[in-house]
């Protein structure tokens, strides 16, 4: 049986899981990769909150999604090695940093950039999101990296989507992680947002090939966007290993820090 079918076979309780609340930050006007060491001797198990220490810009709980996700996606068999995780927060403006990502064997955060959404999916906003081939819009949800290669876009990474029916067609698709020049926060200030993708999220590149490999082979990435019909029937958000791990969160309603 196949990775994505394993998880969508995961017994699922209903659970609902609210929107989130984003408190209202001026837009920086270029991100800049990070390296934070930890200052813990390990890293902490206590969900998505020992990210957003580490991340205070972050909204917490979106953090606390994406770790729900991955410890589902890990309960399942899939991604049991990977140590380290991307983390998507399309609710945001293009222009500010909203892709973080976090070395969880070291307890770092690697990189705070921003990050093109697909023409089809807004102009600044990005409120629209689809698994469906030409659409030319992000896809939300949970994925799992896979090998690098050198095509039309230059070095780019390959993701496999684990939710059915809301991003397993990402591969068909070529939703993949690349450079491109057009994400470029100084240009976008001119324009009113960043230049967008087909799909893909597209990063400065400058930092692409550093990224990317830090990513390939195994790792995580969690898209997310308030989209009520994703959450509410999200395997990966309900089973007992994401219930779990939404539990040590704070309580819904919670405003992003900073």
């Amino acid at each position: 049986m196949s990775a994505v079918l394993r998880i969508a076979t995961v017994a699922a309780l209903m659970l609902s899981v609210p929107a989130v609340v984003q408190a209202d930050r001026p837009a920086r006007s270029r991100a800049v990769a990070i390296s934070t060491p930890s200052h813990a001797s390990s890293v902490p198990d206590a969900g998505g909150r020992w990210l957003a220490r580490l991340a205070p810009a972050a909204n917490p709980q979106v953090l606390g999604m994406a770790v729900a996700a991955m410890e589902c996606a890990q309960a399942s068999g899939v991604g049991t090695d990977a140590k380290r995780l991307a983390v998507i927060d399309y609710s945001r403006p293009s222009l500010m940093p909203r892709l973080w990502v976090f070395d969880l064997a070291a307890g770092r955060l690697l990189y705070e950039e921003v990050v093109a959404h697909g023409q089809g999916s807004g102009e600044n906003m990005a409120t629209r999101f689809s698994n469906r081939d030409g659409s030319h819009q992000s896809s939300l949800g949970l994925f799992v990296t896979a090998d690098t290669y050198v095509g039309r876009n230059g070095y780019s990474l390959r993701m496999r989507g684990l939710e059915p029916g809301v991003n397993d067609a990402a591969e068909a698709r070529a939703i993949v992680m690349h450079g491109a020049p057009y994400v470029d926060p100084s240009q976008g200030q001119r324009m009113g947002r960043l230049g967008r993708s087909w799909g893909c999220p597209a990063v400065r590149s400058a930092v692409a090939r550093p990224m990317i490999d830090l990513l390939k082979d195994g790792q995580f990435v969690f898209s997310y966007y308030p989209d009520q019909a994703w959450l509410s029937r999200s395997a990966l958000l309900k089973c007992p290993a994401a219930r779990k791990a939404l539990a040590r969160e704070p309580a819904a309603g919670t405003s992003a820090s900073g």
